[in-house]
């Protein structure tokens, strides 16, 4: 039998859940009609994870996925993933290359989720009338490398600009000497470049940055619109991803400004908008990133402000039409993030289990309520006087946020299994 409510939110818990019937991503998708009038007409809907590499988490957003492109109309994934890096996945989705060409480009990544997605994608847009496209919104290699962003822009101005080739060269030479697999690989290189190769590098960047805007108009008369809006989002990511190295040293110092690693989730929310504003009219987005990213309330640890996500920066641009799912388990395992700068990726990952639900929790209301599978709209939370969960699960800790402000929603499983090994 179930538990009895330790709160009257577990009773409005259970009034606005909707049970799911499985995890088969081949399976119906009568189940998930619901979520429909929960989305309502959202332009963009984020689907999050409490912890990449999660079985059941991979499974629940090729459902959602599915069912938001089949009975929705969909046509945009988009996923924490480069932006620069992107655009070769975007083509091999609407059919160019072989199939086997997806190894290849993402040979070498974090493998956050991405292959079956883009492999329904392809299949998907064969017979499409609208095909789905995709979409990176991530600074380059998860902060692991400004190269795939700056390469690129270096070919760019050898059409647009030559006389500034020196510069990004210069620029490239230096983000070559700490580039790695991921931002846990590069930070830490980064952090062990002289001062005076640091500061170069910033300075290169942001000088580069100024001119693409102001020469905004030459640009475009020798290379267009389209060139140029892709080339200054690309720089424009390398440069986030240089603060990014600066804040994270900071925050690891104990240091760092307050919040300032925001900028990779400021980049991130930007990118999304820049591939909305591009898109046809009637453009929706499922958008596939970490917890952390979707929610919409600012990130804290110990009571100390240390960024704002993205999903606070696209509810303050979007409004109603951001809608943050959150990804939650009751019990399992998680996948925890070691950094260790021998593994291939800069961290190992390391299989842990979950303990029991903190009392407090969104996991421990779904516990508490008996419920299962299922998606709970929290959205009438918000108006009523039962205190709501004010932590979630993150790893294999909680994120201490108001759920129900964070999330609209969110899809509880009973127990998570973290994937194979990297």
């Amino acid at each position: 039998m179930p538990a009895e409510p330790r709160t009257p939110f577990t009773d409005r818990l259970r009034d606005h859940t909707v049970p799911l019937a499985g995890l088969d991503p081949q399976a119906p998708l009568d189940d998930l009609e619901p979520l429909r009038d929960i989305i309502g007409g959202a332009r963009v809907v984020a689907v999050g994870e409490h912890s990449h590499f999660i079985e059941e988490f991979a499974l629940i957003r090729r459902r959602v996925l599915r069912f938001l492109v089949e009975r929705c109309g969909f046509t945009v994934l988009a996923f924490e993933y480069g932006f620069s890096e992107g655009f070769a996945l975007d083509a091999w989705a609407r059919g160019e290359g072989a199939a086997g060409d997806l190894d290849d480009h993402l040979s070498g990544t974090v493998p956050v989720g991405l292959r079956e997605p883009l492999r329904w994608i392809r299949e998907h847009n064969r017979a499409a009338a609208r095909p789905v496209r995709f979409a990176g919104v991530d600074i380059p290699a998860a902060g692991g490398s400004l190269l795939p962003a700056l390469a690129p822009v270096a070919d760019y101005l050898g059409e647009v600009d030559p006389e500034a080739l020196p510069e990004l060269r210069e620029a490239m030479r230096i983000a070559g000497s700490f580039a790695g697999a991921s931002g846990a690989a590069a930070a830490p290189a980064w952090a062990r470049l002289a001062a005076a190769e640091q500061d170069a590098l910033t300075a290169a960047l942001a000088r580069l940055l100024i001119r693409f805007r102001a020469v905004e108009e030459l640009y475009v008369s020798r290379g267009g619109r389209p060139g140029y809006d892709t080339a200054l989002q690309r720089l424009e990511g390398a440069c986030h991803a240089d603060h990014a190295f600066r804040a994270l040293a900071g925050l690891f110092a104990g240091e760092g400004l307050t919040a300032d690693t925001s900028a990779r989730d400021a980049y991130m929310a930007g990118s999304l908008r820049w591939h909305l504003e591009r898109s046809g009219p009637g453009t929706r987005v499922l958008l596939a990133a970490h917890n952390a990213h979707i929610q919409k309330s600012p990130v804290s640890f110990d009571g100390r402000l240390t960024g704002f996500p993205m999903g606070r920066y696209l509810h303050t641009a979007l409004g109603d039409d951001y809608f943050a799912l959150g990804l939650t388990s009751t019990t399992g395992h998680t996948a925890e993030m070691h950094r260790d700068e021998g593994a291939p990726l800069g961290f190992t990952v390391e299989e842990t289990p979950l303990g029991p639900p903190e009392p407090g929790s969104i996991e421990a209301a779904f516990a508490d309520a008996g419920l299962g599978l299922g998606v709970a709209d929290l959205r009438p939370a918000r108006t009523g006087t039962a205190p709501g969960p004010d932590r979630i699960r993150m790893q294999s800790t909680y994120l201490h946020t108001p759920v129900a402000e964070a999330f609209d929603a969110v899809l509880s499983t009973p127990a998570s299994t973290a994937a194979g090994a990297l």
